[in-house]
Formats: structure tokens, sequence, C-alpha cells
């Protein structure tokens, strides 16, 4: 399954659809009034699946995860010179990708790719696309990189 997310290139908070490979909207993404980052994302049906929070008070980004209401781990950066580093608890994953930060990948623990992540260039906005291996993981894979965008803009 591929999903698309583009974002809006102006948006008082963070509100987008995500995209399967059809066109259809198979999530909807809108930000919150909140200190940080605060995204929550709602199925076609309109029922909040998920929410990405930024911690505020921590030395560097930090993103906590939430699904159905549940926590379900973090993604926090780990300081690094040229190719970003996270501290990753959230499913056993772990993330691997170039100095850009434009394409990488996302691995099980047992080393099996969860998703492959590519940013399109040439867009006035950033657009991504995420190639999910196994269409149970879409959700978790879209929070991900959600999380992922969130701490590259909290930096800049």
């Amino acid at each position: 399954m591929k999903l698309l997310f583009k974002q809006k290139f102006f948006s008082w908070f963070d509100s987008y659809n995500i995209f399967d490979e059809s066109g259809n909207t198979v999530y909807t993404v809108k930000g919150q009034l909140a200190w940080g980052h605060c995204f929550k994302i709602y199925d076609k049906n309109h029922k909040e699946v998920g929410m990405i929070k930024e911690r505020i008070i921590t030395l560097l980004p930090k993103f906590e995860i939430y699904m159905n209401g549940n926590y379900a781990g973090s993604i926090c950066k780990k300081l690094s010179l040229f190719i970003p580093r996270y501290e990753i608890d959230f499913m056993g994953w772990n993330v691997s990708g170039g100095i850009l930060e434009w394409n990488y990948s996302i691995y099980n623990r047992d080393g099996g790719t969860v998703a492959d992540i590519s940013k399109k260039l040439f867009n006035f906005t950033d657009t991504y696309e995420i190639d999910v291996k196994d269409n149970k993981n879409a959700l978790s894979a879209l929070m991900f990189v959600l999380a992922i965008d969130a701490e590259k803009c909290s930096r800049n």
C-alpha cells in the first residue's frame, strides 16, 4: 500500500489529507493549537485513530505517539553531527536513511522493511510517498513519518 501526503502551502495549523494510490482520502491530519506540535489523525469515517504530541521540556525534540487514545511509544532526536539519529521506542522499529533526510526506510526488530519513505522533489510543499509493505502497518508508519517530519520542522 502506498500513502501520499502533501502538506498545504499555507495552513494555520498543519492540516492535510493522506491519499492512497488511487487518490482516495484514507486519513486526515489536523494540527491542534498547543505548545509544540500536536497532530490528530482521523480515519475516512472521521474517527480519531491517533495523535502525535511534542514534549516541550526536553533537551532534544521528543514526540509521543498515541493510538486510539493509548500511549504507543516515542521518537526522540539524538545528538549527532551529520546523519540524523533517533532514539525510537515504537513497535521495535528503527530507521535508516540519507544525509538529507528525504529518503529513508523503517525496519522492524527482525530487520524486515516496514516502509520506504521518499520525498518528492520539485513541489511547492513537502510531499512524501510512504510505501508500506503490509497494510496493517499503514497507520503506524504514517504516524512514524509524521513524527519524524515534525522533528525536522521543530529543528528549523
